[in-house]
């Protein structure tokens, strides 16, 4: 059996336990912590509308700067990186961290948290790697990667927004509260994270290969 044959064996049998692969599964974990608080501005080219105007326009009226916080790009890549029993521990395991032991989630942590409108979009990160790291385990084709992160993203963003209007409900909050939270957590955001998230899995491919060459 050549290198080659045994590395592609290894890719599709995924990380075996051990030590390591606990010590993995903890930095992954602390790995959504750090994304959770960090904020990236992606500035970008836009064709802006004072184009079909006639405006005055500057080079600044080319350039949009996004905010992103890359929360959800890092939980594709832990999915990727570790596989679907080990990206869904490590997953828990940061939930179970910021509901019980340390405020670790954006707004805080504790029991309470669960009452919070943007926790449907943490407990959707569980099945948005089972899903995802499913599409994987054949191999990681583009086709595969995008399969995948299209199917992670939509789900955590489906189940963030049926979860938000599910405490929504119960706090009798507005129509236009429901709309506009929606827009702001799940409108443009979701292109960034497609985009972004295929970048972190296409990061996690190469990451999982340097990992087997040294294992």
């Amino acid at each position: 059996m050549t290198e080659e044959t045994k590395l592609v064996k290894r890719h599709i049998e995924g990380i075996r336990f051990s030590l390591g692969t606990l010590l993995l599964v903890i930095c992954c974990t602390f790995l959504i912590v750090f994304a959770t608080f960090i904020q990236l501005n992606i500035t970008h080219l836009i064709i802006p509308s004072g184009v079909f105007h006639g405006d005055a326009l500057t080079v600044k009226d080319f350039l949009h700067t996004y905010k992103l916080i890359p929360q959800i790009p890092v939980v594709m890549f832990v999915g990727a990186f570790l596989g679907r029993k080990y990206g869904i521990i490590s997953v828990i395991l940061y939930i179970l961290l910021g509901l019980f032991v340390i405020p670790v989630f954006a707004l805080g942590g504790g029991i309470k948290y669960i009452f919070e409108y943007g926790f449907g979009y943490i407990l959707a990160f569980i099945p948005a790697v089972f899903f995802a790291s499913s599409i994987l385990k054949s191999g990681f084709t583009i086709r595969n990667m995008l399969h995948a992160v299209l199917v992670g993203v939509l789900t955590i963003h489906l189940i963030g927004v049926l979860y938000m209007l599910f405490i929504a409900v119960l706090k009798h909050e507005s129509q236009a509260f429901m709309t506009s939270w929606i827009v702001y957590q799940s409108g443009v955001k979701i292109v960034y994270d497609f985009i972004f998230s295929f970048a972190a899995v296409f990061v996690a491919k190469y990451a999982k290969i340097i990992l087997w060459f040294f294992m």
